[in-house]
């Protein structure tokens, strides 16, 4: 009997199976919650590998810090948390690293902890043939649970942000050759690139989401990250909410500078690590977020049918064709 390759299954059903050694649901969210006596904790863990997720031109390691921390939180953030306890650390370094590459690392998770909280509570340290970051977040629960099966037909879908720009600067960093029509002017290329090293997460989200809750009843809605892309989000929540979402392509936040033709749809769609927050809302309740917060996009809607997603353009749905970022 031939034996089936991690290559051919892909993450997401790879993430499937492993859950049937869990409990139910437990790994239908990227964090875990945590139930104890007085306030309830989400775990979440993240890894950065070399070669796939980094290397030495695309990346400093005191960006790479940074960024380790941030990937971590984002996740934190989009199940709800009010606040970042700590982390682990995980290092898996060749012998011959130089030490001012450690360091630098350390130099660049501290700003992160600094600015958004929490603190290294320790970790492991192990030899192996690529350097690989594997960060574990623990964060409190806030009183709204953010969940990705929580969205519900006939709710607006929403972004915090503009996605893509993480996509450009990778593509930067790396010297990638674009066709010569397209022109990219230095501020687009300059914020990409901030983007892709040096990525901001949202830590007054949950804050705003109770500030504007328009039924105080509500204690849980859907929402994920857009650290795998744009599309993958929205099928995330699709798949999890058993929802169909129709997306408005003329409502999509893009920089001014966003240079238009089918390629750059697909960098914006299908980049990845914009660490946006994608979630879903009551009418009411979206009204209310977006008053407050000029940042925040409706981009469609929920509505009954099989999990999948459609344009309201129906000229737009040949983008969807496209393959989301894999990690086998």
């Amino acid at each position: 009997m031939r034996k089936e390759l991690l290559e051919e299954i892909g993450e997401k059903e790879l993430i499937k199976r492993l859950g049937k050694f869990m409990p139910k649901n437990q790994a239908s969210d990227d964090c875990a919650l945590i139930k104890t006596k007085n306030e309830n904790l989400l775990v979440n863990n993240d890894s950065l590998v070399e070669n796939v997720h980094f290397n030495e031109i695309t990346i400093s390691p005191q960006d790479l810090g940074w960024k380790a921390v941030v990937s971590n939180i984002s996740d934190l953030l989009s199940s709800g948390s009010k606040k970042t306890i700590g982390i682990t650390i995980s290092l898996i370094l060749p012998a011959k690293t130089e030490w001012v590459w450690v360091e630098e690392l350390y130099r660049g998770i501290n700003k992160a902890l600094k600015q958004y909280g929490g603190i290294i509570l320790g970790g492991d340290c192990s030899k192996g043939n690529q350097k690989t970051i594997s960060i574990t977040a623990l964060g409190i629960q806030g009183e709204l649970k953010l969940r990705r099966n929580a969205c519900k037909p006939g709710e607006v879908i929403l972004t915090t942000g503009i996605h893509g720009l993480s996509k450009l600067g990778f593509m930067m960093q790396n010297t990638i050759n674009f066709d010569n029509n397209v022109f990219l002017n230095e501020r687009l290329i300059r914020k990409s690139i901030e983007h892709f090293c040096h990525p901001q997460v949202y830590p007054n989200f949950l804050k705003k989401l109770i500030k504007t809750r328009s039924n105080k009843k509500i204690t849980k809605i859907g929402c994920t990250d857009s650290s795998d892309g744009l599309f993958q989000a929205i099928q995330d929540l699709a798949i999890a909410s058993n929802c169909k979402a129709i997306l408005n392509y003329e409502k999509l936040p893009k920089d001014k500078d966003w240079p238009k033709g089918d390629k750059w749809d697909e960098y914006y769609f299908f980049g990845g690590e914009d660490y946006e927050l994608v979630f879903s809302l009551p009418k009411k309740w979206a009204k209310n977020l977006s008053t407050i917060d000029q940042n925040i996009n409706e981009i469609g809607f929920f509505t009954k049918g099989e999990p999948s997603i459609e344009f309201k353009d129906r000229k737009k749905n040949k983008l969807l064709n496209n393959t989301p970022f894999k990690h086998y």
